[in-house]
Formats: C-alpha cells, structure tokens, sequence
C-alpha cells in the first residue's frame, strides 16, 4: 500500500502523531488541522493540508499566544515571508516520508540490548548498553492500515553502530504486526539521511513555524 496523494498521508502523520504525543484528537477545518498538545512550549499545533500566503497570513495574525506553532509543506523559504510578526521559522527544513511496513529480522549489535513495550495504541522501543546506559530509542503509533514514526534519537556516542536501523527495522516489525502497510514521519534534515538508507522516500517539504513569547516589537 501507498498513499494516493500528499494530502492522504498529511492526514494519517496528523492521525498518527496525535496519538503518538497523547494529544487531542485532530480538529479538521478548510485549510488543515488544529491538534491541542497541551505542553508548555507546544500548545497546540496548526497542520496546514495546503498552504498559501492568504491563509498562513490569516492563522498567524489571529493567534497571538505564545507557543502556538504551524506546520506547512512547503520550503522554510517560502513560508516566511508568509508568516504575521511575532513568528518564526524552526528547526530548519524537514521532510515528510513515507515507506511501505514489512517485517524483518533485527540483529541487536554487540554490547547493547532492546527492549520494546506497547501501550495506548503507542509501540516503543529502546536500545541501552550492557550497563544500562541510554543509547537509542523511537515509537509508532498504529492507526488502521497507517502508522506514525516519532521521536527516534541516538545518542551522539552511539552513532554510526546500526543503531538508527535497528530501531527503524524493530518499529517496522511491530507496526506490521498490527496489520499497519505503510508508514508516515516528519523528518529532520539530520534524519533523513538515516530513512532514505532505510527504504523511505520524501513526499513533501515540511517547514515549521512558532509564536514567540512575549509582546511584539513595533
């Protein structure tokens, strides 16, 4: 399976993602989604299914609270000029991915262990020494036929080991096992290295935007 447009999967990343984070269920609208996060530094999220100047204009100058941040496939150079004072681009240009979900052999390298738990539709995997040292970790949340990738990190001193792949391949295997096909990410330009060595492939350019905190200067 795979998705029959962009916009197909920018609904399953949303779906997944909340789930993923434990937010609140998406709100639909015209122009995208609105996903409550409830965190300090996130405090809800706009996910715009198509972006344009009128519209990112119109979402950024009504929301004024601090934290509030916007999701757009679109380059971080085309957004910006886009975005009402008080916002700023984040993070630098990321990607959305996408790869179909088949089961596979891990192989966990010398001298680290894995553990994977699930809990609340969320799967979770973590690699540590032998001394129990944190190493590398990621999640998938299932939703029906699609799955989510979030969160993978290795620790700077435990890169280049398989590690990376090995908690790919070890999510996979889990998400395939709950009868998910295809799986969707946001991906960092850091990251993507990392899932195109893995059989991802990039669907759409995916920039993020923040409200800042604090009054605005004139």
């Amino acid at each position: 399976m795979s998705f029959r447009n962009t916009a197909e999967a920018v609904e399953a990343w949303v779906e997944g993602w909340a789930v993923s984070r434990g937010a609140a269920e998406p709100v639909p609208s015209p122009w995208g989604f609105t996903i409550d996060v409830g965190l300090p530094q996130h405090v809800m999220r706009h996910v715009l299914t198509t972006a344009d100047e009128t519209t990112v204009r119109k979402i950024t100058e009504n929301a004024t609270a601090p934290a509030v941040w916007l999701k757009a496939f679109v380059p971080p150079e085309t957004l910006t000029p886009w975005l009402a004072s008080g916002w700023s681009v984040s993070g630098g240009p990321s990607s959305l991915m996408s790869a179909p979900l088949r089961a596979s052999r891990t192989v966990v390298p010398a001298g680290y262990r894995l553990r994977t738990w699930s809990r609340a539709g969320v799967t979770r995997t973590l690699v540590r020494t032998a001394d129990g040292a944190f190493a590398a970790r990621g999640q998938i949340a299932v939703t029906g036929s699609t799955a989510v990738v979030d969160q993978v990190e290795t620790d700077p001193a435990h890169q280049r080991r398989g590690l990376g792949r090995l908690v790919m391949a070890t999510l996979a295997d889990a998400a395939a096992g709950q009868a998910a096909t295809v799986g969707v990410l946001g991906a960092t330009l850091e990251g993507r290295a990392l899932y195109e060595r893995v059989g991802w492939r990039v669907l759409a350019p995916l920039t993020s935007a923040v409200r800042g905190p604090g009054p605005v200067e004139a």
